[in-house]
């Protein structure tokens, strides 16, 4: 069984990204499961820290994207909305080219908090970045 409410179409949820900092950095959704949420992020001068390495913003960047549109579609956006209260990350393997891949899991998914695992790997399936997230699920007024 599905932990999301809502299963918008690829194609929707990344045109959702138009002129927004997602869009700059190159982050496309590529899948959805019952329990995932994935995309990728290129690895080139716009995610670049100035040694040539992925910036460690950019991959915590995709890791809250992951997050929030997981926790997002969790909920009924016509009432709630979710907002990150906590994200936390540990950079574990340099790249310097190609592509890195996030995949976020649900850890907790609550009435009023979430918790999201991002796992990030490069293009050889290794281990780049963990990080954790919690979102508030707040009402809409």
């Amino acid at each position: 069984m599905s932990v999301f409410k809502a299963t918008p179409t690829l194609e929707t949820l990344n045109a959702m990204f138009g002129n927004t900092m997602v869009a700059h950095l190159g982050i496309e959704l590529t899948n959805m499961g019952e329990d995932f949420i994935e995309a990728r992020m290129p690895v080139d001068p716009r995610t670049h820290q100035p040694l040539g390495l992925l910036h460690g913003g950019a991959s915590v960047a995709l890791a809250e994207t992951l997050g929030s549109i997981a926790a997002t579609c969790c909920i009924n956006p016509a009432v709630q909305y979710c907002v990150g209260l906590e994200i936390n990350a540990n950079h574990i393997k340099s790249v310097r080219n190609g592509f890195v891949t996030g995949v976020a899991k649900p850890v907790h998914i609550g009435k009023r908090t979430q918790v999201w695992e991002i796992r990030i790997v490069n293009d050889t399936q290794d281990l780049v970045c963990i990080s954790r997230i919690t979102l508030a699920v707040l009402d809409k007024r």
